[in-house]
Order: C-alpha cells, then sequence, then structure tokens
C-alpha cells in the first residue's frame, strides 16, 4: 500500500532521517558545511538528484533487468550529477571551486541509492518523486543546522554576513571537519534519545490502554 504525503514528509524529515537516524551522507556532512552557502548548493544538488532520479527509476521499473538494475541506477543518478554540475560550475564558479570533488561524489551518496533500493523501485514514479525530494530536504535541513553553527562559530557569519559579537573569539577547531563530526554525533545522540522517550511513552500508553480494556470487559 503506498504511503500518505504526509507519512512520506515525517518519516524522512524525523523518523528515518537520513543523516542522524540513518547516518547516511556522512562524508558531505563532514566536508561541505563549514559555510552555510556552500551547504545550500550542496543540499540543493541532492535534492534534485535524490527527487528526479528516484521519479525515473521508479517510472522504468518494470524495464529494468533485475540482475543490472543497480548499474541502470547509477548510470541514472549519474546523468543527474552530472547536469547538478555544469549547473553549479556555470552559475557559481567559487562554489564549485571550493565544493571540489564532492558535487560530484554526490553519484556515490548512499541517500540516493538507499532511496532507489528501499523506496522508488517499489513505489509508484510521483510519490517515489516526493520520498526522494524531502530525503533530500531532511539530509539539507541537517546540515544547514551544523553549517550554522560552524560558520558562525568558526568565522564569525552567516551565509557570508559578519555578525561576529563584540569580545567572541572564533575558534579554528569549527572550520575543520572534526568538528562536523562532533555535532553530528551530539545531534544522533539528541534525537536518538527523543525517539526513545516518545517510544516509551507511546508503549505507556498502550499498556493502560490495555489495561483499561481488560477492566472493562
Amino acid at each position: 500500500m503506498t504511503e500518505g504525503i504526509n507519512t512520506v514528509i515525517h518519516r524522512n524529515l524525523w523518523k528515518d532521517n537520513p543523516v542522524i537516524r540513518q547516518i547516511l551522507g556522512i562524508c558531505s556532512s563532514l566536508a561541505v558545511t563549514n559555510l552555510m552557502m556552500n551547504t545550500l548548493v550542496m543540499g540543493i544538488g541532492l535534492i534534485f538528484t535524490t527527487a528526479l532520479s528516484s521519479f525515473t527509476i521508479s517510472l522504468l521499473k518494470n524495464y529494468i533487468p533485475h540482475r543490472i538494475r543497480m548499474l541502470i541506477q547509477t548510470l541514472i543518478i549519474a546523468f543527474y550529477v552530472i547536469l547538478v554540475d555544469i549547473y553549479i560550475r556555470a552559475n557559481f564558479p567559487d562554489i564549485s571551486k571550493a565544493l571540489g570533488p564532492y558535487v560530484g561524489l554526490i553519484i556515490t551518496n548512499c541517500i540516493i541509492m538507499g532511496r532507489a533500493e528501499a523506496y522508488a523501485i517499489k513505489n509508484p514514479p510521483v510519490i517515489s518523486m516526493l520520498d526522494g525530494f524531502f530525503a533530500g530536504i531532511g539530509y539539507t535541513v541537517i546540515l544547514l543546522f551544523i553549517a550554522l553553527i560552524r560558520e558562525f562559530m568558526g568565522f564569525g557569519t552567516i551565509f557570508g554576513t559578519n555578525v561576529n559579537i563584540a569580545g567572541f573569539e572564533t575558534w579554528t577547531i569549527m572550520v575543520m571537519p572534526p568538528a562536523a563530526f562532533f555535532i553530528i554525533g551530539v545531534m544522533i545522540w539528541i534525537a536518538t534519545n527523543l525517539m526513545s522517550a516518545r517510544e516509551a511513552k507511546k508503549a505507556e500508553k498502550l499498556k493502560l490502554q490495555a489495561a483499561k480494556n481488560i477492566g472493562a470487559t
């Protein structure tokens, strides 16, 4: 049975968020989150690629031989990544230079292949596209939050605009990959604890409801 849009949104943004719940896309999370603008461009590129590759794979799923499906999926993903790379190189040359090989490495991002294998290959095109779109949004939101912390504390700026507080000393470590690793670790810890607390509360509710039902009979 096909999921509803609200379920797809909630699952990709929170319940199964690609970064803090599935622990995917960590390499780019460490590499591109020192500046928010770089992170935003990378995120938009991944949203575009994930949404359209999921749509295309779902559209062609009945024509793709099962044994070579991952090769075909990679080819489809590579096509969209090349479009993204060409567009960024043409319109944002400085950002393209700063991102270096990471735009091209979107092809190997586990989030895209994960959505293709887990969802697009089994579901209709439109809902698959939405699943890919919101998986990309979930990835981008987390990376922007990490970039906000790193850019502000490392450079004293937000989207390149100086917002440094008088007397605040920037932290050099925040512009280095270990800072992103630490921030992601803390976010995963918080998300896991919140999810566990919610599940425990839900289980307790069900237990109380079951007890009430038994008492009523």
